[in-house]
């Protein structure tokens, strides 16, 4: 994945001091690079049966429609609270999301840009589970090791394709 790497920025001190961001919108611009990420996580999702991917706001905008295309499922936002128009389930763990559109037995795949502590994601798995979805698993394009957030997500088949181990 060294290739795919070589593509994201690293931007020191942002959003606060001592904070390393990962840029992806380097990688999102390069139509290779950006091809290869939603290839590679097709690669690794091809044999499941997926009804929806849900992204989370809001880069995860960017990654999971492609990937819910490219699956033959359907895409479902995951937003802050008065995001969305229509009567919305939430939960709180950090800050609020919410979602109207995941329906009871389908099965899901959550999709975000960069996995850190996990609060967020597992934050939107106990909600897609409380509509009565499903979570088939967890694909994040990077996976900041160092913070242990795959720990908040144990039994889902977690798919980073790129770790920074710090």
């Amino acid at each position: 994945m060294d290739d795919l790497k070589k593509l994201i920025r690293e931007v020191p001190d942002y959003p606060k001091p001592g904070i390393l961001f990962y840029d992806l919108t380097t990688l999102l611009k390069d139509k290779r690079g950006f091809h290869e990420l939603i290839d590679r996580f097709c690669s690794h999702y091809a044999n499941h049966k997926i009804d929806v991917v849900v992204g989370i706001e809001a880069r995860g905008f960017i990654l999971a429609p492609a990937l819910a295309y490219r699956l033959g499922a359907g895409f479902v936002p995951v937003r802050k609270p008065k995001k969305l128009p229509a009567k919305t389930a939430r939960v709180s763990y950090a800050l609020e999301y919410g979602t109207d559109t995941v329906q009871k037995g389908q099965c899901v795949l959550l999709c975000d840009d960069l996995l850190a502590t996990g609060g967020t994601a597992a934050a939107a798995v106990e909600l897609i589970r409380s509509l009565g979805g499903t979570v088939d698993g967890a694909a994040f394009a990077v996976e900041l090791s160092f913070l242990h957030g795959r720990n908040k997500l144990q039994g889902l088949d977690v798919f980073s394709l790129m770790r920074y181990d710090k």
